[in-house]
């Protein structure tokens, strides 16, 4: 598991890098999901040669004739094949995250990150189809279990023996098509279907639990027919296990995690959803504690 570590404090370290230089970034959902991150692409899903080749710095437009080809950012992933997994990556804000992960893994340049939210570039900050890891445009927060369940039905139907892996964020538990998607893939009982939840416990507005609370959220999975486990999304041998074990239908994984974690400096604040460094005093305890990270 030493790899797998190294690589969540690799995706921390370039998250807080980049805030640091750019004054603002998604860095909490960093701290939150390095872990789970990690362990994916160092561990879990089986995935073919990233091919840089089909991946494109510059943007070159929509789908389409003249444009971008379709699915352009799933080629860090490695070309389709049925017996490979697949990743629907849903809250496309957590892009900064997705992008330093791959680069810690070797599927995106060391230098991805100069181009990131820069006019024309496909690392949007909000990733969409056209950004590496980004599979499909999840769009509005919430879409990106119904994607997955469809591509899962078709994996089904064709007899494909790869996965259908997704990462959530708990916030998206509070969109309706959650939990439509849901109910689907517990009805068509798709056992290829797997669902990672990074659950910070935070949205937008602030804490979950006092904008419109989804707890007990085991409990509610259950009820609409999906195999659920919850860990601490910060102990990878927990982790591991609970996402590696056996399920005859959709599994979710409930993965609960600190967005604070490794940078208590984050826990002052009272919004966490995206951070501002304004001045010099409020940037000095991320100097620091970007420093300590260097070693």
């Amino acid at each position: 598991m030493a790899r797998t570590h190294g690589i969540a404090a690799g995706i921390r370290r370039r998250v807080l890098e980049h805030v640091l230089a750019e004054g603002e970034g998604y860095l909490s959902q960093a701290c939150s999901s390095a872990e789970i991150l990690a362990l994916l692409y160092a561990r879990i899903l089986m995935l073919g040669a990233p091919e840089p080749s089909r991946w494109a710095e510059t943007f070159p437009g929509v789908p389409g004739r003249g444009g971008a080809p379709a699915g352009l950012g799933r080629w860090v992933h490695g070309a389709a094949d049925p017996r490979l997994d697949r990743l629907v990556f849903s809250p496309a804000h957590y892009a900064l995250p997705l992008y330093a992960a791959l680069i810690e893994v070797g599927r995106l340049p060391e230098r991805a990150l100069r181009s990131f939210n820069r006019d024309g570039s496909t690392l949007d900050m909000i990733g969409a189809e056209h950004s590496p890891g980004f599979e499909v445009t999840t769009g509005s927060l919430g879409q990106g279990l119904s994607q997955a369940a469809g591509i899962a039905t078709a994996r089904k139907t064709r007899g494909e023996s790869g996965r259908v892996w997704v990462f959530l964020s708990d916030g998206e538990f509070q969109e309706g098509q959650t939990w439509e998607a849901l109910a689907s893939a517990s009805f068509y009982n798709l056992g290829n279907l797997r669902v990672v939840v990074d659950a910070n416990g935070q949205q937008c507005d602030g804490r979950i639990s006092g904008v419109l609370g989804i707890e007990p959220l085991g409990e509610r999975v259950r009820a609409f027919g999906a195999y659920a486990r919850e860990v601490d999304g910060h102990d990878v041998v927990a982790l591991e296990e609970a996402l590696s074990g056996p399920a005859e239908g959709p599994l979710v994984v409930i993965a609960r995690t600190d967005p604070t974690r490794g940078l208590p400096a984050l826990s002052k604040r009272k919004m966490l959803h995206t951070v501002r460094l304004a001045s010099g005093e409020d940037r000095r305890p991320y100097e620091i504690a970007y420093q300590e990270m260097l070693g």
